[in-house]
């Protein structure tokens, strides 16, 4: 199977946010142009014939202006409809407005944004006014008829109230999305607000166990994700599978990066889309050179792991950006993603095979001690 084709497009690194544990510039940062969106679009002409995700990411992408979008949007749409392009936002939703709101609308855009609980947390770690910014941003988008879906980063201090944190995502109804806290590159206390890998495995571990719990009345997507690549043997996220060729990130000046993680990281620029690049040019890049070292350095360091089909070493990103590029070893995060999927093989395991009822061969454990286990919340998952 054929991994889906993404373009993340970057208007502006600038982010009037400037969340604590962020990398973004500051507001003022330059903005694309609308002729490098038709560029855009000339390049991808006949590049790739796979249906494609256009995702517009950050920085943060409203910056750009309603006038930006209400071209961008319709030259993507119809200059490459032979790709059937859907599209994304991630925003902090400061800048949203019932203008910019209405455009997205009409391409039916889901959008993703950021909060880490309730204000208080959010605010420690984000800086004062952010939640209230978001929630009045998330106010207009709503009214608007877009679904928002929000990302909850943990940090090492965040970690210590996840109880506190879910029951939030849970009372307001929210989906929850985790992402870990990774050490910066740009700070001079890189961990200041790094999520340790052990920490993050527990952590999922716990969400695990409350996704069980309240199964049917909060979602947690990280847990789905994990599940569906333990039970399909595949990665299902970007994190988990061999992303070189099937993403790119294209910055405000037209470079062609090959994830929004690299953007602004001169080293790791592939092309620009100005020269149209082929695949086999970007792909003779020297970023897509260790990158695609970094697959090879995974099929010898992890092939004695039993989860290496649906975990790929992890993301490459973290693995290699943090050592200007040379392989070190795998994604830091190895350590959590051991322990999760760890424990929902010895959960599946114990659910198919222990005590076996009689008419079906299969464990029924879980579900005689009156709790769901990690097959009916797979059943759940394919359902929706």
């Amino acid at each position: 199977m054929k991994n889906p084709f993404h373009i993340m497009i970057i208007p502006t690194l600038g982010c009037p946010g400037r969340c604590k544990y962020c990398w973004s510039s500051e507001e003022g940062a330059p903005v694309m142009t609308i002729d490098t969106v038709q560029e855009i679009v000339s390049w991808l002409k006949g590049f790739r014939s796979d249906r494609a995700t256009f995702t517009f990411h950050g920085g943060e992408p409203l910056l750009a202006g309603p006038g930006f979008y209400r071209q961008a949007l319709p030259m993507l749409a119809t200059g490459l409809k032979e790709l059937t392009p859907d599209f994304a936002m991630q925003t902090n939703l400061w800048r949203m407005t019932p203008e910019i709101a209405s455009i997205l609308a009409e391409y039916h855009i889901p959008i993703g944004s950021s909060i880490d609980g309730p204000e208080d947390i959010t605010d420690s770690q984000r800086g004062s006014g952010y939640y209230e910014k978001c929630m009045k941003g998330y106010e207009i988008a709503k009214a608007a008829g877009l679904t928002v879906r929000f990302i909850c980063t943990f940090t090492n201090k965040s970690v210590k109230h996840r109880e506190e944190i879910f029951n939030f995502f849970k009372e307001k109804g929210f989906v929850l999305k985790l992402h870990p806290a990774l050490p910066s590159l740009r700070s001079e206390n890189p961990k200041e607000w790094a999520l340790e890998p052990e920490e993050y495995g527990e952590l999922l571990v716990y969400l695990l166990d409350k996704a069980l719990e309240n199964m049917g009345s909060v979602e947690v997507m990280n847990i789905n994700d994990l599940c569906r690549s333990v039970f399909t043997r595949r990665g299902s996220v970007c994190t988990f599978v061999n992303c070189m060729g099937n993403t790119f990130a294209i910055g405000p000046d037209g470079s062609i990066y090959p994830c929004y993680r690299f953007v602004g990281m001169p080293e790791w620029v592939m092309g620009n889309v100005r020269t149209k690049p082929t695949m086999e040019e970007l792909m003779d890049s020297e970023p897509a050179r260790r990158m695609t070292a970094f697959s090879k350095y995974v099929d010898v360091a992890c092939k004695d792991c039993s989860h290496i089909r649906y975990c790929r070493g992890g993301c490459p990103y973290n693995a290699i950006a943090p050592s200007g590029g040379s392989l070190d070893g795998v994604d830091p995060h190895c350590a959590a993603y051991k322990r999760i999927f760890d424990e929902l093989n010895e959960r599946l395991n114990t659910e198919m095979y222990d005590d076996p009822a009689p008419e079906t061969g299969f464990g029924r454990q879980s579900q005689k001690k009156g709790k769901p286990g990690v097959i009916a919340l797979m059943r759940a998952i394919v359902e929706r």
